[in-house]
C-alpha cells in the first residue's frame, strides 16, 4: 500500500536569516537620539564659565563670614584687604593690631580667586576705603582699623566670564548680600 502523506496541524516554519544590516529607519533613529542629546550638552558647557564665577564670588561671601565670625570668636579686630599685592584677583584676611592690619605675621587667610579655575575673576569696581573691610570685634564694618564708627554701606563688585557681580556689606549689621549686575 502506499504510504500516504499525512498534513502536519502545524504550518512548517520557515527560517528567515537576518543580515548584520541596519534599516534606513533605525539609522535615523539613532541619528535623532544623538542630535537630541548633543543639544542639552552644548549648553551645559557653555556655562561653566559662569558656574565659575559664581564659585569665586560664593568663596568671597564665605571668607568675608568667616571673617566675621572670627572677630566674635576672638573679641579682636579683623580686616578683608583686596586687591593685595596689587593683584585684582587675591585678598587677605588679616589681624588688626595695635590699630593697624598686619599684612606680614597677621594674616588669617591668604586667597587666590582668579585663574582658569575661578573664570578668570576679578575685583572691579568699588566704595572700600583702602581696598579694606574693617571689622570690630562683633563682626560689624567700620571705617578704620582704629574706628569705633560703623562704615556706610559698602561692596565690591567681581567681574569676569561676561558677568559681573556685586557683593554687598550692609552698614551696622555687615549682613553679606550678592547681586548680580
Amino acid at each position: 500500500m502506499p504510504a500516504v502523506a499525512h498534513a502536519s496541524p502545524l504550518p512548517r516554519r520557515t527560517h528567515v536569516r537576518r543580515r548584520g544590516a541596519y534599516t534606513l529607519v533605525e539609522m535615523l533613529i539613532v541619528v535623532a537620539i544623538l542630535g537630541l542629546a548633543a543639544a542639552m550638552v552644548i549648553p551645559s558647557m557653555a556655562s561653566a564659565g559662569s558656574l565659575r564665577i559664581q564659585g569665586a564670588v560664593r568663596s568671597i561671601v564665605a571668607d568675608i563670614t568667616v571673617a566675621q565670625a572670627d572677630a566674635i570668636a576672638f573679641q579682636s579686630r579683623r580686616a578683608v584687604v583686596f586687591d593685595f599685592g596689587d593683584d585684582p584677583s587675591r585678598y587677605v584676611v588679616a589681624e588688626i593690631n595695635a590699630g593697624e592690619v598686619d599684612t606680614d605675621t597677621g594674616i588669617i587667610y591668604d586667597r587666590v580667586f582668579g585663574g582658569e579655575r575661578f573664570g578668570f575673576a576679578a575685583m572691579g569696581d568699588t566704595n572700600l576705603t583702602d581696598n579694606t573691610i574693617y571689622l570690630d570685634e562683633m563682626g560689624g564694618p567700620i571705617d578704620g582699623p582704629t574706628s569705633d564708627n560703623p562704615a556706610p554701606a559698602q561692596y565690591v563688585e567681581i567681574s569676569g566670564s561676561n558677568q559681573r557681580f556685586r557683593i554687598n556689606i550692609e552698614a551696622y549689621t555687615g549682613r553679606v548680600t550678592v547681586q548680580r549686575m
